[in-house]
């Protein structure tokens, strides 16, 4: 009797439990179906450029199912998404998150490059171009940012069809670096700070070869220099503004 009552409470167990995975918790072939039907959507949304609909529908599946078989993609997608919804905090949230959580997968460099695109973004954006100062008199945080996300990606994965088209961002990047410490410099000359402006000019110069401002930064050395009665100095800045850059006029 005891033993049919333990086979009883074992069928009823059973069968509450089959009744439970038939509701709230489904079984992992219409986890599954759901996972796909969500990601189905999203792409579709995306494909239409309604990112924020896509958006709506990658993050519940990133919510309800985080480790299924659409949620790296999912995650790479919600990236790109928030970057076309100018959310770049979000992007670069979820960026890093897929770059820490995934270290080893086959799409990081896409996780690196997206991190780095939306910082460049974020210093170019459309918005500043028209109600903003100039891009060289700009706080340049975000360049730096974007310029250390390009370079990580190149050093980690240098044969990623994202390289060269970070290279070429890094070059347009390093320029801006270097106008904007340029910009400084001149910022000190205004205010007589000529030591200031001297040694914010040699940095440009040391740390930004072969970019536009350099002859700029030079010829501001040999100013500040003779200002501050330094004409040793002076006349080495001189010389090397001449043999690099004969056509530039004092």
């Amino acid at each position: 009797m005891r033993t049919v009552k333990s086979i009883s409470l074992v069928i009823l167990v059973t069968l509450l439990a089959a009744c439970s995975s038939k509701g709230d918790d489904p079984s992992g072939a219409a986890k599954i179906n759901n996972a796909f039907k969500l990601f189905e959507k999203a792409q579709f949304s995306m494909y239409s450029g309604n990112y924020r609909s896509a958006v709506s529908y990658l993050e519940r599946l990133d919510s309800l199912y985080p480790f299924g078989a659409y949620s790296h993609q999912a995650q790479l997608n919600l990236v790109y998404s928030y970057y076309k919804l100018n959310d770049f905090g979000a992007g670069i949230a979820a960026a890093e998150r897929f770059i820490r959580q995934n270290p080893r997968h086959k799409d990081l460099d896409y996780a690196y490059y997206m991190k780095g695109l939306i910082n460049f973004s974020t210093e170019t954006g459309f918005g500043k171009e028209l109600f903003s100062a100039p891009i060289s008199e700009r706080d340049a945080g975000a360049a730096r940012q974007s310029f250390d996300d390009f370079a990580e990606l190149i050093r980690l994965f240098p044969n990623s069809k994202y390289a060269k088209d970070s290279q070429l961002r890094m070059i347009f990047l390093r320029n801006r670096l270097a106008d904007y410490e340029l910009h400084v410099a001149n910022y000190y000359m205004k205010r007589t700070a000529y030591l200031a402006a001297a040694n914010r000019a040699k940095y440009v110069v040391d740390h930004y070869p072969r970019t536009p401002a350099v002859p700029k930064a030079l010829a501001m050395m040999v100013t500040s220099y003779n200002l501050l009665d330094l004409p040793e100095l002076a006349e080495n800045s001189r010389k090397v503004l001449k043999l690099n850059y004969p056509d530039f006029e004092l």
